[in-house]
């Protein structure tokens, strides 16, 4: 999702019941446990109003800093957290890996991309809300709409488009998250289907011949470094291939499932008392212990889900284990539980003794987590125009050489050396040759100008030259652009309610995301902050915040983020001291 405009407003008021309901009858599969979790009683709830660039209004629900839901046309999505959390609330299809990169550039999903399982394809019909995962991972990337029913994608042989997507893991709704990746969840059937089976089916139909394999998106042409990848693996090899399946509770395991479930919800129970609830917490709602402690206290590749366990509900199983006289539960207020108090020296809280993460899963969470920002390196350079050619070509460049500075001062000097064009009587004076006069001097000049102090020869030269820049990234490949870097400009603006707003652009240009630098402001200066598109810029957006916040933008941007100070214009704007913002 591209956003064109976003507006924030806390806790804004809406009906909390009412948007329960429609969740329930939106997403009929969810418990009304799990639809308090999702949209919680007392917890700061926010909304976000959103323009996308076709002008379609979005409604973004945000809860515990990361978007659950968004609404269009008065229809339900959830983002891809909730659907971490709830990996079998839609339909799910299976695409390859390599896929993802051109769903998140826009791409919808083709049919030919889908990986078919042993079971068959889901059951769906046209414009039904689909969920869309990559093959070894439960844990879905993009939301979307299918084009046809199951029926028609069959019949067509799986050509065509098969789903508008929405919504993807790593676009902006995403990134107004916390920007976590797609959790380790197993897939549901990871038996290789019988080949023999498969080999009939395929005779069966000659139109799915070759094409279960490929991958073809609308509009691009077909990459032959995905094809061979994706024709290398067959399905049934995938399904087998260690780094592929997500971790799984373990096979050799005697006990049925549900008895798993039943140690696990027990185990994260007893996990987030012992390490992360506290006396001062208490009384704590319950939905909230499961959303925010329990849940995260679930071991890498396991999913907590309580309706699979004996329990079935969250009520039933806190009753045992208040029977157990661990925890005390009561009702503070009509039909809302909490944990009032905790036995911390209960011998089963004493005894539990917590997993340590293995090597493999701390790798995992360390490459998740986000990168910190560091600027990038930036470089003013010069490039050879045609008019300067004569006087760069003995020194082997051409029209167009990129040069730095230091490298056009010697080239210049070795040339007035190598022609003998130092005055005689002044060594501080050059002598003006006819490539020179014809290089630096104007029209006017060539006949009245003879001689030039070295310094006014290597400034002219310089400014006859054409001012590129170079931006390197930090593990990036250096981009040069011509003429010179765009200043981060900050300026204020009185806006028609009389108030000042601090208006902030050419963010994008030191690799800064607005989205993510107006969610920051907002929460330091504690005032709204909108991202609209930068006026006669194309594909640039500008933050706008509420009053003088330019001390904040200082601080952030000089002290946080290191970027040099001439690349800041603006930053005298900040309030005096002791003058109202």
């Amino acid at each position: 999702m591209h956003p064109g405009t976003i507006h924030t407003t806390h806790r804004f008021a809406f009906c909390r019941r009412k948007l329960r309901a429609d969740v329930m009858a939106a997403f009929p599969t969810l418990g009304t446990d799990q639809v308090s979790v999702l949209v919680p009683g007392k917890e700061e709830l926010n909304i976000v109003k959103l323009y996308a660039h076709r002008g379609d209004a979005v409604t973004v629900y945000v809860s515990g800093g990361n978007p659950i839901l968004f609404e269009v046309e008065k229809t339900l999505y959830p983002t891809v957290y909730t659907l971490w959390s709830y990996p079998d609330l839609l339909p799910a299809f299976t695409t390859w890996p390599p896929v993802l990169e051109k769903l998140v550039g826009g791409a919808d999903l083709m049919l030919p991309g889908l990986v078919v399982p042993p079971a068959g394809l889901p059951q769906v019909q046209k414009g039904d809300l689909c969920a869309i995962a990559l093959l070894g991972n439960r844990a879905p990337v993009a939301v979307g709409v299918a084009a046809m029913s199951t029926a028609e994608m069959l019949t067509s042989g799986l050509k065509g488009r098969g789903f508008s997507v929405l919504h993807t893991y790593q676009d902006h709704l995403w990134r107004s998250g916390d920007k976590s990746s797609p959790p380790s969840l197993a897939p549901l059937a990871l038996d290789p289907p019988d080949l023999s089976e498969e080999k009939e089916s395929v005779q069966a139909d000659p139109a799915l011949q070759g094409d279960l394999r490929r991958l073809t998106l609308e509009g691009e042409e077909e990459n032959g470094e995905v094809q061979r990848m994706c024709g290398e693996k067959s399905l049934s090899e995938a399904s087998e291939d260690p780094s592929v399946r997500g971790l799984n509770p373990d096979p050799t395991d005697s006990k049925t499932l549900q008895e798993q479930m039943d140690e696990l919800v027990q185990r994260c129970f007893l996990h987030a008392l012992k390490c992360q609830v506290r006396k001062a917490d208490l009384p704590l709602l319950t939905s909230t212990f499961l959303g925010s402690h329990m849940l995260s206290c679930c071991p890498e590749g396991r999913q907590l889900d309580i309706k699979k366990s004996s329990y079935k509900k969250l009520s039933k199983f806190l009753q045992h284990m208040q029977q157990e006289q661990i925890i005390q539960v009561k009702e503070l207020s009509k039909g809302v539980e909490s944990i009032v108090a905790v036995d911390w020296k209960h011998p089963r809280i004493t005894s539990f003794v917590i997993a340590e993460p293995s090597p493999t899963s701390q790798t995992i969470q360390e490459g998740s987590r986000e990168q910190p920002y560091h600027p990038p390196d930036i470089k003013s350079l010069y490039c050879v125009p045609a008019s300067m050619t004569l006087l760069f070509q003995e020194s082997g460049h051409k029209k167009g050489s990129i040069l730095e500075g230091g490298e056009v001062r010697t080239i210049i000097i070795n040339y007035v050396k190598r022609n003998d064009l130092v005055d005689a009587d002044n060594k501080n004076l050059v002598k003006l040759d006819p490539i020179l006069c014809d290089c630096i001097l104007e029209k006017n000049e060539q006949h009245t100008i003879m001689k030039l102090p070295w310094d006014s020869l290597l400034t002219r030269c310089l400014e006859k030259l054409q001012p590129v820049y170079q931006v390197t990234f930090p593990g990036q490949e250096p981009i040069v652009k011509k003429g010179r870097i765009c200043p981060i400009d900050i300026t204020l603006a009185q806006r028609a309610s009389n108030k000042k707003v601090t208006v902030v652009r050419n963010l994008e240009a030191y690799g800064l995301d607005p989205c993510s630098v107006a969610a920051i402001l907002q929460q330091r200066c504690q005032a709204s902050a909108t991202v609209t598109p930068a006026p006669g810029a194309k594909d640039s957006l500008q933050v706008q915040i509420q009053g003088n916040q330019v001390h904040h933008l200082s601080r952030l941007l000089l002290e946080e983020y290191q970027l040099p100070r001439k690349h800041i214009q603006g930053l005298e704007k900040a309030p005096k001291p002791g003058k109202k913002k």
